[in-house]
């Protein structure tokens, strides 16, 4: 039976997506005053807040808990609702209207943010005072993000600080836009920058520089030489689109001019593997060619020259699961058994390496996130608001 797409929190949470919009928390950038608004809210709601700061304490995550502090209560884990608070940036996209204030028309709520993912956000704080009505046999927990788009940041963090206080749900809905659909599986994301030093010189003599740009384009060369490798290796049965591990460039930055010879070469790139084994295959092939060609070479002219590779992160997928909980509770509250995998990565893979069964389920459509004019369907907020409603039973029996 399908969700319906309406829910007396309606009004109440298309009101707090209107003041999350408002904060523009682009990645890297401070949302703390996001982090702050909500839990002030969640606390009014009946919820015992933590929020963790990040190492420069410029950002921070917050965990809302209501209902037993312990989630091993009556031999129940708890049921985690997961969203990052973190966006992309709006630098040189069109929008018709200003991203960091909602406009509601035509039945869509548009703003950045608005399906990824402040819209499950909004949800599920507007459903605590509910939750904190009940008499919970085992807890919800509300947890809020930083940094989730940029390498999922804030949720490692999150999954230490959980563990140094003994919490570890036994369930999570991670809801990020997926149109309510149920994914049970995602490819990993691994993201890199790799900075290239070489040695200036004057564009007229070549033979006393070591062209950092260009040795950043035998780089990227291998590196399109194993994602093609890797098209041939993929393990059969792949329900992904494309069915294999992706490798791809996203940005360049190098050079003072083109009469200089550059010194200095950044190349950001990711991979987003199918199976750990491409990942391991990809770092190996790469850093044996760093190694053993690239390095010697840019050093026989340059004994300073480098090739040094930045961890920006490294997220495992999720794995689909024979048995899984998370599965059968939002088949459950949808009406749906049907699952599916995307491409797109989330944090699913953190809360799933600590034991939680974790899938991911949320309001919007992955197509609207990250371009200019965002919207979510004013009817999706409804039917994710109906699935959180069909928690309650969840969390008391």
């Amino acid at each position: 039976m399908a969700l319906s797409a309406d829910h007396p929190r309606l009004e109440d949470a298309i009101g707090l997506l209107d003041r999350l919009i408002a904060f523009p928390t682009v990645s890297f950038e401070s949302n703390l005053e996001l982090i702050n608004e909500a839990a002030g809210w969640l606390e009014a709601a009946g919820a015992d807040v933590r929020v963790w700061h990040c190492e420069d304490g410029t950002r921070a995550n917050c965990l809302a808990t209501i209902g037993p502090q312990k989630d091993a209560a009556s031999g129940k884990g708890g049921i985690m609702l997961s969203g990052h608070s973190d966006v992309v940036p709006v630098t040189g996209q069109s929008w018709t209207s200003d991203p960091f204030a909602m406009d509601r028309r035509d039945g869509r709520l548009y703003g950045r943010g608005t399906c990824d993912m402040k819209g499950f956000i909004a949800a599920a704080i507007a459903m605590a005072s509910d939750f904190a009505t009940l008499p919970l046999a085992r807890p919800v927990h509300i947890a809020l993000t930083y940094d989730e788009e940029t390498g999922c940041l804030g949720g490692r963090q999150l999954v230490r600080d959980m563990a140094a206080e003994g919490i570890r749900p036994a369930v999570c809905i991670v809801g990020e836009p997926t149109s309510m659909r149920i994914i049970e599986g995602h490819k990993g994301c691994y993201e890199y920058t790799t900075r290239f030093t070489g040695l200036a010189a004057h564009g007229s003599l070549t033979h006393q520089g070591v062209n950092a740009i260009e040795y950043a384009a035998r780089y990227i060369t291998r590196l399109m030489d194993i994602r093609e490798q890797l098209k041939n290796s993929t393990p059969a049965g792949q329900r992904f689109e494309p069915p294999y591990t992706t490798l791809q460039i996203g940005r360049i930055e190098g050079g003072v001019s083109r009469n200089t010879i550059a010194g200095d070469c950044a190349v950001e790139w990711e991979m987003r593997p199918v199976q750990t084994e491409d990942a391991n295959h990809v770092k190996a092939e790469i850093n044996r060619y760093v190694e053993e060609e690239l390095l010697p070479q840019m050093r026989q002219r340059a004994p300073e020259a480098a090739i040094e590779t930045e961890v920006i992160g490294e997220v495992t997928g999720l794995e689909p699961a024979s048995e899984s909980e998370a599965r059968d509770i939002c088949a459950a509250l949808t009406g749906s058994a049907q699952t599916d995998v995307v491409s797109f990565g989330t944090e699913a893979g953190l809360y799933q390496e600590m034991g939680t069964s974790t899938v991911v389920c949320g309001p919007g459509s992955i197509e609207q996130a990250h371009k200019p004019d965002e919207y979510i369907e004013i009817a999706e907020l409804g039917r994710c608001l109906n699935m959180l409603e069909g928690l309650k039973a969840r969390l008391t029996a």
